[in-house]
């Protein structure tokens, strides 16, 4: 049975949230939009592997990306639906539930 354009998509979203560092990037993200050194401090990341991450993420259509001054801004895309609780994300395939202690 061949796979639906849904289906693919689905794939392609979990294929890019298999990665630890990009979930913790999304996971950041729940809490509200973060600036690129915010994101580099939380996740004690090299900045030039925090920036290849937050591509994957935005050429995926995860996350969206403004300049706020000399500084980026990231948020999730608004197709990245959280829910009342801000502890899931709705992928429009898929549900994410995230635990409710995160890593510091």
């Amino acid at each position: 049975m061949p796979e639906s354009n849904t289906s693919n998509a689905c794939v392609d979203k979990l294929k890019v949230l298999a990665d630890a560092t990009r979930l913790a990037v999304i996971e950041a993200l729940m809490d509200g939009p973060r600036h690129v050194g915010e994101l580099n401090n939380l996740l004690a990341l090299d900045q030039s592997l925090l920036s290849h991450h937050l591509k994957v993420l935005r050429d995926s259509g995860l996350v969206t990306s403004e300049r706020d001054g000399k500084a980026v801004l990231y948020r999730l895309d608004p197709s990245v639906v959280m829910d009342h609780t801000g502890k899931t994300i709705n992928l429009g395939c898929c549900r994410l539930v995230f635990d409710d202690h995160k890593q510091e």
